[in-house]
């Protein structure tokens, strides 16, 4: 799709958001809004049938194969034990494998644990296969990466399967498989893919340039606050900025980040799928550098060698990536500003995620920041995505297809 024509796609949906925000205040995720929806008869999955109706390591189900995770391996700490007394593991290696999960897989497994008890009171999950170490699957298989998991209930009544698979697929699994008379197969996107959050986060500890002078957590950025960013001018100047919303936020969720290290010593840590400002290659540090000289990327794609524009001072120079890693840390919170960027851990980053270019992204949301200058401090849910970006996401997806959509600006780039 070429960018110009990207660029009016992107602002009819913005503007078609704009137009049903009354909706998403009627059926936003928060407590309180809405009315109660009418249960609904749910119908179980057929023998051999797979949802979404799509290959399961494709973008529209879990997504494609990472590689696998061994105990000793860096990738080791995106796996998370998975506890839950309401969930009965098989563990027959009796090495506490099958507990070992990445934090999306456990989030749906243990949504999926309440929705068995309360369609069968006494029936718990059981958990057959977890996360392989041993290489008893397929190769590339998903349960390498904890990623997946095959399930049946604890009466194994087979009876009951069909339906716990349509259960599995209403508690979030972004693949479920009746795949045997057996067990459930379910799997999920991995935690730092692109597709598995439509939004961007940095955790609460991070820290910004309040207009007073102090440096203030995230956790205690109010809408209203101003904050350091880059100038609108793209100049590699610094302005100070104001919070208009968030665009995601939960204190209480445990996540994996990506952390960027410099060799200036700025250290930056984000979610897989938030943009950040680098060079295209690896770079010669300078004194100073604009915006222009930049490209944006998702952090999952930054490598080492290429630099990051951090602050010093009143200004803004190139500063060169020496280590990458991952971190698990509590809270996400994505402020939007009104220059679409800001300054965090005193490196500049976007405001956006899910699509790899930050100008478009600043344009899909400028209904947001018209409607802020006529409403003032902008209504939002206090806990998950932002209604706006909920239902721009959500349009996109219906509109564009998913490949061109989360991946469309990566492919622009490496084309160039």
């Amino acid at each position: 799709m070429r960018p110009r024509r990207a660029s009016r796609l992107v602002w009819c949906l913005a503007w078609c958001a704009l137009l049903l925000s009354p909706l998403a205040h009627g059926c936003g995720p928060g407590r309180g809004y809405g009315k109660r929806r009418s249960a609904r008869k749910l119908a179980p999955l057929a023998y051999k049938q797979f949802s979404p109706n799509v290959a399961e390591k494709t973008l529209g189900a879990s997504g494609k194969y990472e590689g696998k995770i061994s105990r000793n391996s860096e990738r080791f700490k995106e796996l998370t034990p998975n506890y839950n007394p309401d969930i009965i593991f098989k563990d027959e290696e009796n090495t506490g494998a099958d507990r070992m999960m990445t934090q999306r897989c456990k989030d749906k497994l243990n949504s999926l644990a309440i929705s068995v008890m309360n369609l069968w009171p006494g029936v718990r999950l059981r958990v057959t296969e977890g996360w392989d170490e041993d290489g008893h699957h397929s190769e590339e298989s998903l349960h390498y990466e904890g990623r997946a998991v095959d399930i049946t209930t604890s009466d194994r009544d087979r009876h009951k399967y069909a339906m716990l698979a349509r259960l599995a697929v209403e508690a979030g699994f972004d693949w479920v498989y009746y795949e045997s008379k057996a067990h459930i197969h379910c799997s999920v996107k991995s935690d730092h893919s692109v597709a598995a959050k439509s939004g961007g986060c940095f955790p609460g500890d991070s820290q910004v340039s309040m207009e007073t002078g102090l440096q203030k957590p995230l956790r205690d950025l109010r809408p209203g606050d101003r904050v350091l960013a880059l100038s609108s001018n793209q100049d590699g100047q610094l302005e100070f900025s104001k919070v208009l919303t968030f665009l995601d936020i939960d204190p209480n969720i445990l996540s994996v980040f990506h952390s960027i290290e410099t060799k200036s010593g700025a250290k930056l840590v984000l979610t897989a799928a938030h943009l950040v400002f680098v060079t295209a290659g690896n770079c010669t540090e300078a004194v100073e550098a604009t915006v222009s000289d930049l490209r944006t990327t998702f952090a999952s794609e930054v490598r080492i060698g290429q630099c990051v524009l951090v602050r010093e001072e009143q200004k803004t120079r190139l500063s060169r990536i020496k280590n990458l890693s991952l971190v698990k840390r509590k809270g996400v919170y994505a402020p939007l500003t009104e220059h679409g960027t800001l300054i965090v851990d005193a490196v500049a980053t976007s405001c956006y995620a899910a699509v790899n270019r930050h100008s478009l992204a600043h344009q899909a949301f400028g209904p947001l920041r018209f409607l802020h200058r006529f409403m003032g401090i902008i209504r939002q849910n206090d806990r998950g995505v932002h209604w706006y970006a909920h239902i721009l996401y959500w349009l996109g997806n219906m509109l564009i297809d998913p490949s061109n959509f989360h991946l469309m600006g990566m492919r622009q780039e490496e084309t160039k």
